[in-house]
This record gives C-alpha cells, sequence and structure tokens, in this order.
C-alpha cells in the first residue's frame, strides 16, 4: 500500500513531515512493515498556493488485508489532531493506493514537480486506479499526496535525516551547537550537502520558523545523515529523527525548454539564448537582463542574495550565449514575464571590444578628438591627423564558461548544488521491495 498526504501546515506552525513520523509510529503499532523509507518528494516550487517548500510525503507499507480499515483510521486520526485546519489555505488530502504504481501516476507526478496540475486530472485517476482520496477543507493535498505516490524516485536522489523538538521547546530558538555543524561539516565532505553557507558562515540545517524541525541534515546515503547526525551537539532533547528517501538537490524540477517561446509561468525550466543589452542593476541591488533566440526574449534575474550568479549576470555583454536555470514569474504590470535564475551555464563568450584613441604617428603619444568627423589632434607636439581613426582593442574578460549557482543560503530545496555533480545516483535503492527495519530509518524502538 502506498500512502501520499499533503498540505497539513501552515506557515504559522506544523510539518507534514511530522506528521509523517507520527504516522509511522502508528502504522509501526499495528504492525506494517515499511518497504521504503519515508519518501519526502518536493513538488514545483513555483506554484503561488504552495506552504513553504511545497513538500509532499508518501509511506510505502505491506499490511495484511484485513487491517487496511485501521490503517485509514491511524492515519485519519494523526492528520486531524495536527493538521493547522483553522488557517485559511491549509487543505490536507489523502491519498491510498494498493499495488503497484500505475505509469500514469507516475506521469502525473512528473508534472506536479515540473509544472501545474489539476484536481480534476487527480481526482480522474484515482477513480481510475480504484485508489480512494479524503480531502479537508477544499483539499488541495489530494494532489500532493498522489503525486507523492507517483514519484518512486527512480532516478536520482538523496537522503534527509530530520531530527525534531520536543513539544515545550516549539516556538523557541533553536540551540544547537553551531561549531559541532562545522565539525561535521569538515567530517563529512561531499557525503552531506548545505550544511553551511560558506560565503557567510551561515549554519543552514536549522530552520527559522515555529515548525517543530530542531534541524535537517541532507546527505548521498541513510549512513551518511545519520553519522553526521551524531556529531551534531544538541542544547535541548530531541524528540524524535527520521530518515527521509527524497528528490532534494536532485534538479527534479527543471525541464528543459526547446525554446524561448516554450517559456511558460510558474515552470521551472532551462533554457538557451543569447543575451541582447546590457545587464540593468535595479532597486535592491538585483540584475536584470535579457536573453533572445529566433522564436522571442524573456527577462532574467539574478537577486542580490544570489552571491556569483548575480556578479556574473553584472558582466554579461551582448552576444554571449547562456543556458539559464530558474522558475519563471509570471508578468504584471511592472514586469515582463521574468526567469528568476537558480543556476547559469555560461556556453560561449563574446569578444569585448573597446576603441582606442590613436597614438600620435610623430611623438607616440595619445592623440585627442577634436570633434566629430575631424580627426585627431596631438596636444605635445601639435600634429593634425584629419584621416586618423579610433583604433579597436579586445580586452581579455574575468569570466570564464562554465556553471554558475546561487551560494547554499539561496538555493531551493531541489536545486541541486555543485558538491553533487558526479554523484547522480540511478535505479532502484539498495532495499527496494524489501522490508526495511525502523532502527535504519527512525530512532522508534
Amino acid at each position: 500500500m502506498h500512502i501520499g498526504f499533503d498540505d497539513t501546515d501552515s506557515p504559522r506552525t506544523g510539518c507534514t513531515t511530522y506528521v509523517a513520523a507520527l504516522i509511522i509510529e502508528k502504522l509501526r503499532g499495528i504492525g506494517a512493515s515499511f518497504i521504503d523509507y519515508p519518501n519526502l518528494i518536493r513538488l514545483n516550487p513555483n506554484v503561488p498556493w504552495k506552504t513553504r517548500g511545497n513538500g509532499a510525503l508518501c509511506l510505502r507499507i505491506f499490511i495484511k488485508e484485513d487491517l487496511y480499515g485501521k490503517v485509514k483510521e491511524s492515519v485519519f486520526e494523526v492528520v486531524e489532531e495536527n493538521a493547522d485546519f483553522n488557517y485559511k489555505g491549509t487543505d490536507p488530502g489523502v491519498v491510498f493506493l494498493a499495488g503497484d504504481v500505475p505509469i500514469e501516476i507516475e506521469i502525473f507526478a512528473k508534472e506536479a514537480i515540473q509544472g501545474i496540475v489539476k484536481m480534476k486530472d487527480a481526482l480522474r485517476l484515482i477513480k481510475k486506479f480504484r485508489a480512494e482520496a479524503v480531502g479537508y477543507n477544499r483539499g488541495r493535498g489530494i494532489i500532493g499526496g498522489l503525486a507523492a505516490i507517483g514519484e518512486t524516485l527512480k532516478a536520482d536522489y538523496t537522503f534527509e535525516l530530520i531530527a525534531y523538538r520536543s513539544p515545550g521547546n516549539r516556538g523557541t530558538p533553536r540551540k544547537i551547537d553551531a561549531s559541532s555543524v562545522i565539525e561535521m561539516d569538515k567530517m563529512m565532505g561531499r557525503l552531506t550537502f548545505n550544511n553551511i553557507d560558506a560565503e557567510t558562515g551561515r549554519i543552514l540545517i536549522t530552520p527559522r520558523g515555529p515548525d517543530p524541525i530542531l534541524y535537517g541534515i541532507r546527505g548521498e546515503s541513510p549512513d551518511a545523515v545519520r553519522r553526521a547526525h551524531e556529531i551534531i551537539r544538541s542544547y535541548e532533547p530531541i524528540e524524535r529523527w527520521i530518515i527521509f528517501r527524497t528528490n532534494h538537490g536532485t534538479d527534479a524540477h527543471l525541464r528543459r525548454a526547446s525554446s524561448i517561446s516554450d517559456v511558460k509561468p510558474y515552470m521551472p525550466i532551462i533554457v538557451q539564448g543569447e543575451v541582447i543589452g546590457k545587464p540593468k542593476v535595479i532597486a535592491g541591488g538585483h540584475v536584470i537582463f535579457k536573453i533572445r533566440d529566433e522564436t522571442g526574449t524573456v527577462d532574467c534575474a539574478a537577486y542580490e542574495q544570489s552571491g556569483i550568479l548575480r556578479k556574473v549576470a553584472e558582466t554579461l555583454i551582448e552576444g554571449d550565449l547562456v543556458e539559464v536555470y530558474g522558475g519563471v514569474r509570471p508578468p504584471s504590470r511592472k514586469n515582463l514575464k521574468t526567469i528568476n535564475l537558480e543556476k547559469m551555464r555560461l556556453i560561449r563568450l563574446a569578444d569585448m571590444i573597446i576603441l582606442q584613441n590613436p597614438t600620435c604617428p610623430r611623438c607616440g603619444k595619445r592623440m585627442k578628438s577634436i570633434g566629430k568627423g575631424k580627426g585627431f589632434e596631438c596636444y605635445k607636439c601639435g600634429f593634425h591627423g584629419a584621416k586618423l581613426t579610433k583604433i579597436a582593442f579586445k580586452v581579455e574578460r574575468p569570466l570564464k564558461p562554465g556553471l554558475y549557482i546561487v551560494p547554499p543560503r539561496s538555493e531551493r530545496h531541489l536545486t541541486k548544488p555543485l558538491s553533487r555533480y558526479g554523484l547522480e545516483k540511478a535505479g532502484s535503492p539498495q532495499h527496494a521491495g524489501e522490508v526495511i527495519p525502523y532502527s535504519l530509518f527512525s530512532n522508534l524502538t
């Protein structure tokens, strides 16, 4: 059985991963066996109705058929006790699917990660494949729940260990030893990622909101995140921890567009184009530049907090060929349709040519113009060159072709960091289809 659910939290409280942890405890108590790590699936980060990271959850279990009703009852009980129903915009949904995941639901999941899907399409698939769904309020969480079931992580994936706070400490400053995070980051190397922002020294594993998460450690394997967790020193008790298998840090959201005319609002896309004009620095330090191909033009934005990506964007010149990665902001009264950059690849750099006044053929000094079309005059020796023209020089540019990514502090959950290039996975994980002991993914005993 696959149990997908979404949208139990709100900006003011809660976390759907914590709801998953509580459901896992309930299911364990009634004899469920897990055949995968709990799946944390990040959906399209550009949809306007997301809460924070737009994450949906799926639990994949073996259960005796006569306990199916007990499973549903347990899930509903946890959701109803923990969802923030009083917040407008919290619309939980739960989906149950028995048997293998159909290819059509896998396709639906990919579209939910890379584009926009509709409730009617989710309900059609639920009916077609005899799944069951329950929605609360407007029930939009049904979409995420079905998408989490459909994303079986057959391509690249990572792991995240999330440690949760005791209820009495929630809403207060998190108390972990920053030096232990630095120590962990050094010890684990590329086995974990996005622990610290190198430019600012900011600790990234701790969220800032009122949710129940103390910290989350992302890495390449369950063993890596668990070893990293054991290095962290916390000055407050940890209520529980869970290891999730996830699409974090995989670029799963990005879809290559064949042309600029295919760039649509809310899409996370990759598209090539040639820079036209000169980049503009607007209020707040953000850099805007325009690219084109044979089908049209589109604006691109590198925000002030995007570090080296912003610096690179500011030094682009007309004729540079770039490949841009990011989410598409729809047009408004003040702004055109814009790609908010997560990454940029410089494919080809245009020659930078500057024009200089000629040197005096008599004394070698730099000459000065005496007016448009009137030539140049040497102010040292008085030589006049009516037919002399400016001389073109090619200037060495500081940029090099290659991939440039926003710093970790500005990366989205799905953005693949530089440290993960070359570590991508493919195929099913080691335990696919096998029962996984609780001790491998949680501290439940």
